[in-house]
């Protein structure tokens, strides 16, 4: 079966990108190179250019020569750690900007996931973090009240929140997260500098201690050209044979 030639093009160029022939920031060869390089008219080459830009490996722009993209880091979320500890171990450098924080009463989705009372307050914060300077997660923690009161006495624009919690002895144990995709909201938009409506990765975790007391309700939302996320999965881990919630809540009340 004879491989159409905008895959032939495409297949060539991804080659070069993944070996790094063709590295972060670099040109690709103009249109007419390609041409007389595949003996292709520009139908097939365009159509190349596309595919590579929908898989986010070129950023193409009208009057500019596309060129080789950043890829998307993968966060891997089955490791309970924060995004500072991630971009770091990455090689990157992780930035935060924080946007709000307050204490009031929460919303009453965010009040069941709390477990808290429908008029008790709780502690938000909104930041946007980043990787090498470029917009990345829009991030929105509820708190409860006696964990959150701790975050005004943190440089919430330093670091590591988790980090500084778990520092001051806050039993941030146990994570559950749950993952979908949102359109951008008015703030993601502005904050995530998308477009209105532009699909982002969700990801909701509600963090707990060993005692089953829940301490957050977490509402992230990447920009998935810049930031994918990666599940290890492994028979032994599997949640047949996981250590149940309960069980270790049973067991820190035991020890």
């Amino acid at each position: 079966m004879r491989v159409p030639l905008h895959t032939v093009v495409a297949d060539a160029l991804r080659e070069q990108i993944s070996s790094g022939e063709l590295p972060i920031g670099a040109p690709l060869p103009s249109e007419s190179e390609l041409c007389a390089r595949f003996g292709a008219s520009r139908g097939p080459v365009r159509q190349a250019l596309a595919q590579l830009r929908n898989e986010g490996l070129i950023e193409t722009s009208q009057g500019r020569v596309p060129t080789v993209r950043d890829r998307p880091l993968a966060h891997s979320i089955d490791d309970f750690f924060s995004f500072t500890a991630w971009v770091q171990a990455s090689g990157r450098t992780p930035g935060q900007h924080t946007i709000e924080l307050a204490r009031r009463v929460p919303q009453a989705s965010v009040a069941a996931q709390l477990q808290i009372g429908a008029d008790e307050r709780a502690v938000v914060v909104v930041r946007r973090r980043s990787i090498d300077g470029e917009p990345v997660m829009l991030e929105r923690s509820w708190y409860v009240d006696e964990v959150g009161r701790r975050l005004f006495d943190i440089d919430t624009d330093a670091g590591s929140i988790f980090g500084a919690l778990i520092d001051r002895g806050v039993p941030l144990d146990l994570g559950m997260h749950s993952i979908d995709a949102v359109a951008a909201d008015e703030t993601d938009a502005a904050q995530l500098e998308v477009p209105l409506g532009s699909p982002l990765l969700r990801v909701q975790r509600v963090t707990s201690s060993y005692a089953g007391v829940v301490l957050e309700y977490a509402d992230d939302r990447y920009r998935t050209d810049r930031a994918t996320l990666a599940i290890r999965n492994s028979r032994t881990t599997s949640a047949v044979s996981r250590p149940s919630v309960a069980r270790l809540a049973q067991e820190a009340q035991e020890a």
